[in-house]
């Protein structure tokens, strides 16, 4: 196996004067070019920017306005959020991904509001202790909202700064992220730490992309260890690989004459947490026996199962081949066995549900025109 090269970190680069010219040189950019019309860049309230950067973790700026939009016209204070349902909670996350980040901001808005009296902690301790708020994003919020002086470390970051000094190492391993953090906070301004702020993560999002960077206009570029060495499309080093595991299931669409549909409602935590999905079974069972495995196990007669073309969805640690069936049912919803997981739904109904994106979509285009969704979100 190869053996990374260990990081060096130039001496010059914790002086005071490249770390000035860095963020002066970023912010005179910024002022030009850098985006200040995005939804949460108005009113900038830390409830307003605390629920923009929990979507943008891992999730694209693209892909997240509308569902930004649609959540705050719906929870457009904390209170409100404070005291929603989960489940309504999740159906405005719904196709976003990564659903524990909508769990949890939940739980922090409990906390903030009934806990803190409504009032955001204010220091990078105090807020890394609300659920699903790490390092970078704590820091994020404390210097955009608070115009605070603490760095940040996302995706966009790590990706200008491995490339401003050719860091030679993967960005994730341990080593090397404690030394992006040392260099996070020596190019920290001391003003105008909100814009800063937004200007690097701009400059990661718009031209110090993952692919075909846009060097020619990056105020940075005379200085660009990566670009003198033409390795810009090199670095960062990416992850290294590993196998990622195919899993099967069977998923059980079943239907009855008036318009129900079987859902059950996924564990609080795991994937698809809260989530209403269709039922799983075992992807060892035949497809000859689906039929009445599901009858014993619903408490009502279902007729043969037919196959359906099976899809893919893939999660960050493995892919699911999913295989989905469907099945009908005469017996009305009221007789067929019910518990706390499982509930008949009727069609119409759907659309208001927090639902996983692939299963609303594979029912979209089973049952249309009937559902619909409320607001035309991405599918993630």
């Amino acid at each position: 196996m190869k053996r990374q090269q260990a990081l060096v970190v130039p001496a010059t680069f914790t002086e005071k004067a490249p770390a000035n010219q860095f963020s002066e040189r970023l912010l005179n950019w910024f002022d030009l070019y850098g985006r200040k019309d995005l939804p949460w860049q108005q009113n900038k309230t830390p409830y307003r920017v605390w629920v923009s950067e929990i979507m943008l973790q891992q999730t694209q700026v693209s892909s997240v306005i509308g569902y930004y939009q649609g959540f705050m016209s719906r929870f457009p204070r904390l209170e409100i959020l404070a005291n929603a349902e989960q489940d309504e909670v999740l159906h405005h996350w719904a196709g976003l991904g990564y659903y524990a980040r909508a769990r949890n901001l939940l739980k922090s808005a409990k906390i903030i509001q009934h806990e803190l009296n409504g009032c955001f902690p204010n220091t990078l301790d105090k807020m890394i202790a609300l659920p699903g708020i790490g390092r970078s994003t704590a820091g994020a919020i404390l210097s955009i909202a608070f115009n605070q002086r603490v760095a940040i470390l996302d995706g966009n970051v790590k990706r200008v700064l491995c490339r401003y000094r050719a860091i030679p190492t993967w960005p994730g391993d341990k080593q090397t992220e404690d030394a992006l953090w040392q260099l996070a906070d020596t190019l920290t301004p001391s003003e105008r730490v909100s814009d800063y702020t937004q200007a690097i993560m701009d400059l990661g999002a718009t031209l110090c992309r993952r692919s075909k960077p846009n060097c020619l206009n990056c105020p940075l570029a005379s200085d660009c260890q990566a670009l003198a060495q033409d390795l810009q499309n090199a670095l960062p080093v990416s992850r290294p690989k590993k196998n990622i595991p195919l899993k099967h299931t069977w998923m059980v669409h079943i239907e009855s004459d008036d318009g129900y549909i079987l859902l059950e409602k996924r564990p609080p935590s795991g994937i698809w947490g809260g989530l209403y999905s269709l039922p799983e079974l075992d992807s060892k069972l035949a497809l000859s026996s689906i039929a009445g495995h599901c009858s014993e196990r619903f408490g009502s007669h279902c007729n043969t199962a037919t196959e359906q073309t099976s899809f893919i969805h893939t999660f960050s640690h493995y892919k699911l081949n999913i295989k989905p069936v469907t099945l009908r049912t005469t017996t009305p919803p009221r007789q067929i066995r019910n518990n706390d997981n499982y509930r008949w739904i009727r069609r119409a109904k759907i659309k208001e549900l927090g639902m996983p994106s692939p299963v609303f979509k594979y029912l979209q285009q089973m049952i249309q025109p009937t559902i619909r969704p409320v607001i035309n979100f991405p599918i993630e």
